[in-house]
């Protein structure tokens, strides 16, 4: 007699050995590909490896003491981690937050920070024929994070906004007043 394991084994066998093997897409050297997003009015991408994943604006904490662009701690499936108002650390003004905000986790040294974003766009790829200078999208204190940018098949221009830099950030590992 068959158990329902010695069954579901059979089912995967007989489906593994009907499986098509797609080839690897392999990204061109002169292309950028990243996670695109709005923040306040400009458009950026950033480096997928930098993205730890994206979720809605988890329930926090408030921290006493703290810098306003730290909105509190966050919890994510048992896991705590500041949740910054992104919008308001480069710009000095506050995201409206509303019922399906979505924040970019990102890695950074120490521990993950969430990001809080005015929209997602998602996966983006630029080629590098698509490079324009910065421009006004590196204007301000985005100038520290911004170094290149692509106009976009969207006709929209984009700035590759580097997290790792901003993970690195003094003031922005500072939080506290």
């Amino acid at each position: 007699m068959r158990t329902p394991f010695d069954i579901l084994a059979e089912y995967e066998r007989r489906s593994l050995a009907h499986a098509v093997v797609l080839p690897e897409r392999e990204i061109a050297p002169d292309q950028y590909r990243g996670v695109g997003y709005r923040v306040g009015q400009r458009r950026l991408v950033s480096n997928f490896g930098d993205v730890v994943e994206i979720v809605q604006l988890p329930p926090m904490t408030p921290v006493p003491g703290a810098q306003p662009w730290l909105l509190g701690i966050g919890n994510l499936r048992g896991n705590l981690f500041p949740v910054v108002d992104l919008k308001q650390f480069l710009e000095g003004e506050r995201t409206v937050l509303h019922e399906g905000q979505r924040v970019l986790v990102m890695r950074q040294p120490g521990g993950d920070v969430a990001l809080t974003i005015d929209e997602l766009y998602g996966q983006r790829s630029f080629h590098e024929s698509q490079r324009i200078d910065p421009g006004p999208l590196a204007e301000g204190r985005y100038a520290h994070f911004i170094e290149r940018a692509f106009h976009g098949e969207d006709e929209q221009d984009w700035g590759v906004f580097a997290l790792s830099l901003l993970a690195r950030t003094p003031e922005f590992r500072q939080a506290a007043l």
